[in-house]
């Protein structure tokens, strides 16, 4: 029995054991399921929110667009301080009277502030002193190029180690001491380059040659760097002057310079003097920053139809001057200009960009070679070629006027409309012995201050009324496909080609006012600095009698008495007529030039 029941006893406790274990298992497993899918939903939200987030929708608020913007922003401010600190390649330097030009790789930005470092040649071992001063002025200069002028450097510091800084940032010694080169002189150095078919046109200070006449060819000979040469800096072309004359080179251009140029940001040439096959083997080479670039045409400019009329200019200092001179020219029939701009400090380049905006065509450009005139209308003359059949040389207070047709009141409203170009058209046509005319000369007429002590508000046309009874000297337009080779002129006119001729314009059809002796405040900044090459600034005491003076003035700006009644010996008030019935609103009594000027 006891047996039996300890079985039975034995039997439940298994039952109930094993229910108990398997109720144990189930729970285990139900509990651990439920723990997974609890894990599955959460895992699930989290991919759901996750992607969401991520989900690519163009929304500002965007995590990703944030941060896009952010990486740019950093971008642009990494490239906007890389190009701050960056330095400043300075190529070359030239030491004139009154500064220190620096030419600089690249572009300044507009009204970045710069700095002209000096440093004062000290002691090995010892400190090294600089001084800082704010640069003169800024310009771009061609198209790989700008220019900034820096006051002279003191005493004991080295033109040589002038350099530019950008404000506001340190100097970086090391950089400063690798871009070190010699400075050349004003008073003999190679400015500035032009190619011309197959020959270069080279500019050149120093040489020497004599005023208005042609010089032997054979004395000189052209130099050429390519900058990706392995050459050590040295020039590896060498060709021979086929042309000589004042302060113009011209020499064969080597077969490699044209398929070089689109590579190059402009080939270095230089000229010497003297032969190394000659007797003395002397030859003195020119340093050089003048640069030949590739100057086609494009194709736009190729077929569009030649201006008839163009104008070339060079002016310091004239921008008030400006408006007026254009605006009539204009109404005469000039169609481009071409202004070359000698240093001037006196924001001409807003009123260009003005005039521009009203539809005048006008190019500026950067010209800082002092008393270079003559050089200065030979670039033009070739930089216009390509674009213009006429180009006159003449200054911004010199005004053409037509005294026949202007007496006529009746035809005012019509006898000044292209009457330059009439004018043109029919002195070319006045050819004699089967001579193609290539130069159309106008004689000019100066005017005095008129009795005024300041400028007339109106412009000088309207202001000044009283002149020399003779004229003096003459202006020209000329053919620039028939000038001479050596492009030589004797300000304002060209030697022609052989075969051409000029015809002068009788003063009863046309004549210059030349506003020359305006009131003293206007004309004494002639004593500054004159810009013709071979003319003598009045500072100087030489030639006191020549007709390139004013008669009666010494060496100093020293207004003399009566100044506003001189150089008066007849009234003549013809083109102020003419201007004033022609241009002036008739409600108000404005002249275009005047309202644009406020």
């Amino acid at each position: 029995m006891d047996w039996e029941q300890q079985r039975r006893k034995r039997k439940r406790f298994g039952r109930s054991s094993s229910h108990v274990q398997f109720f144990t298992r189930r729970s285990l497993f139900l509990c651990l399921s439920f723990f997974a899918f609890l894990l599955f939903l959460s895992s699930s939200r989290w991919f759901s929110i996750a992607a969401a987030s991520f989900r690519p929708v163009l929304d500002a608020s965007s995590t990703t667009l944030s941060r896009l913007s952010t990486s740019a922003s950093k971008s642009t401010l990494d490239n906007s301080l890389s190009s701050k600190y960056s330095p400043l390649k300075i190529e070359s330097r030239v030491l004139f009277p009154d500064h220190l030009l620096l030419m600089v790789s690249g572009e300044f930005g507009r009204d970045e502030k710069l700095d002209c470092l000096y440093h004062k040649s000290v002691a090995r071992g010892s400190d090294r002193e600089t001084l800082k001063q704010s640069v003169l002025s800024t310009d771009k200069y061609d198209e790989f190029r700008s220019i900034a002028r820096c006051p002279l450097p003191p005493l004991n510091y080295s033109a040589s180690a002038v350099d530019l800084r950008r404000g506001g940032v340190e100097a970086d010694d090391h950089w400063l001491v690798r871009n070190r080169h010699p400075v050349a002189s004003w008073e003999r150095v190679v400015y500035e380059a032009a190619i011309d078919g197959n020959t270069v046109v080279v500019f050149a200070k120093g040489l020497n040659l004599r005023p208005h006449r042609e010089s032997n060819p054979a004395e000189f000979s052209c130099h050429f760097r390519l900058g990706n040469s392995n050459n050590n800096g040295e020039y590896v072309h060498t060709t021979k002057a086929v042309a000589a004359a004042q302060e113009i080179i011209r020499c064969s251009l080597p077969a490699s310079v044209p398929s070089s140029l689109d590579k190059e940001k402009g080939i270095r040439v230089t000229v010497s003097r003297g032969s190394i096959h000659s007797k003395t083997h002397l030859q003195v080479t020119l340093p050089s920053v003048a640069r030949l670039f590739d100057s086609k045409l494009s194709d736009l400019q190729r077929n569009q139809e030649k201006h008839e009329l163009c104008v070339c200019t060079m002016v310091w200092n004239q921008a008030a001057a400006l408006r007026e001179w254009i605006m009539y020219h204009a109404w005469l029939g000039v169609g481009r200009w071409f202004i070359y701009d000698n240093n001037s400090d006196d924001n001409i380049e807003k009123i260009v960009r003005e005039l521009n905006l009203e539809d005048y065509n006008i190019s500026r450009l950067t010209w800082p070679w002092l008393k270079t005139q003559e050089a200065g209308f030979s670039h033009c003359a070739l930089r216009a070629r390509d674009e213009c059949k006429w180009v006159g040389f003449f200054d911004v207070d010199e005004f053409f006027y037509f005294p026949s047709k202007y007496r006529h009141q009746r035809e005012y409203h019509t006898a000044g409309r292209n009457a330059l170009h009439s004018l043109i058209a029919e002195s070319s046509a006045s050819s004699s012995n089967s001579t193609t005319i290539a130069e159309i000369r106008t004689a000019c007429h100066s005017f005095g201050p008129s009795g005024l002590t300041s400028h007339p508000p109106q412009g000088v046309t309207m202001g000044y009324t009283c002149r020399l009874q003779s004229p003096e000297r003459h202006k020209s337009f000329v053919r620039p496909d028939l000038l001479d080779i050596t492009l030589l002129n004797i300000v304002h006119h060209f030697r022609l080609k052989r075969g051409f001729g000029f015809f002068d314009v009788p003063k009863s059809n046309a004549v210059i006012n030349h506003y020359k002796y305006q009131v003293w405040e206007t004309f004494r900044a002639k004593f500054f600095r004159r810009v013709a090459t071979y003319v003598v600034d009045w500072q100087e005491a030489q030639n006191e009698g020549s007709k390139d003076r004013a008669p009666g003035l010494g060496t100093e700006a020293i207004e003399p008495p009566n100044w506003r009644l001189q150089f008066c010996e007849v009234w003549d008030t013809g083109l102020r007529d003419f201007v004033q019935t022609l241009f002036s609103d008739p409600l108000t009594g404005y002249l275009p030039w005047e309202k644009a000027s406020g």
